[in-house]
C-alpha cells in the first residue's frame, strides 16, 4: 500500500511538472506571437508574395498587369472568372494594370477598396490610412464600410480610412514615376518624422529619433 501511494504521489508530481512546462511553452509562444504582431504582422508572412527590408520587386500577373512592390510590402493576388482582386496587407505597390480583360481589377486594403478605370497608380499602406496616388487615368475608391466613394484622377491624391475617403491635395505623376525607377524617396511638406519612418522601412537595423522634438 505504501508503494502504491507513493507511486501515486510521483505520477502527480510529474504532471504538475508537465503543467507548468506546458504553461512555460504557451505563454513564450503568445509573447512570440504578440512581439511578431506588433513588428512584423503575421499577415505579411502568409502573403502570396512579398519583399523584405531594401527590396524592389516587380510581378507580371496572370493577366499581363504589372505590379512592382516597394520595400517591405505584401500582397495576396486573388483571380477568379469574375474579377481580379489584389490584397495589399503591407507597404507599397504601384499597379500599371492590364488592357484586353473584361474583369474588374480591384486593390483592396483593411481601409477600403480601389476599382481601377485605368492604367497606373500606387497604393500604400500608412497606419490606419491607405493612401491612393494617381498617376494615370481614374480609380473609383471606396471605404471599408462601403459608405462612401470617390472617383479620383490622375495627379490627385487621396486618403482612404474605414469610414471615410477624401482628396488630400495634388501629385506630380513624373516625379513619382522617375522615384519609383531611381529607387528615390521624394517629400515634400511632410513632418520629418514621418519621413524618417519611410527611411526606416528602406533600410536593416534601428533608427533612433526623438519623435516628440521633432513633431513641429
Amino acid at each position: 500500500r505504501a508503494a502504491l501511494l507513493q507511486s501515486r504521489e510521483g505520477i502527480r508530481q510529474r504532471v504538475r511538472k508537465l503543467g507548468r512546462g506546458l504553461a512555460s511553452i504557451v505563454l513564450v509562444c503568445g509573447l512570440a506571437l504578440f512581439a511578431g504582431e506588433r513588428y512584423v504582422p503575421i499577415h505579411y508572412w502568409l502573403a502570396d508574395q512579398r519583399t523584405a527590408t531594401g527590396e524592389q520587386r516587380t510581378l507580371k500577373l496572370a493577366d499581363g498587369t504589372l505590379i512592382n512592390l516597394n520595400t517591405h510590402s505584401a500582397v495576396d493576388v486573388r483571380f477568379d472568372e469574375k474579377q481580379r482582386r489584389v490584397i495589399l496587407q503591407e507597404g507599397e505597390i504601384l499597379v500599371e494594370t492590364a488592357h484586353g480583360d473584361a474583369r474588374p481589377f480591384i486593390v483592396e486594403t483593411r481601409e477600403g477598396s480601389m476599382r481601377a478605370l485605368g492604367t497606373r497608380f500606387v497604393v500604400k499602406r500608412q497606419g490606419d490610412t491607405t493612401v491612393l496616388s494617381m498617376l494615370q487615368s481614374r480609380v473609383a475608391a471606396q471605404s471599408a464600410n462601403e459608405q462612401q466613394t470617390l472617383e479620383v484622377s490622375a495627379g490627385s491624391r487621396a486618403l482612404i480610412r474605414q469610414g471615410s475617403v477624401e482628396l488630400a491635395g495634388s501629385i506630380s505623376p513624373a516625379s513619382i514615376d522617375q522615384a519609383w525607377e531611381r529607387h528615390q524617396l521624394v517629400v515634400e511638406d511632410q513632418p520629418l518624422p514621418q519621413v524618417l519612418d519611410e527611411i526606416s522601412r528602406h533600410r536593416r537595423g534601428h533608427l533612433q529619433f526623438d519623435r516628440n522634438t521633432l513633431a513641429g
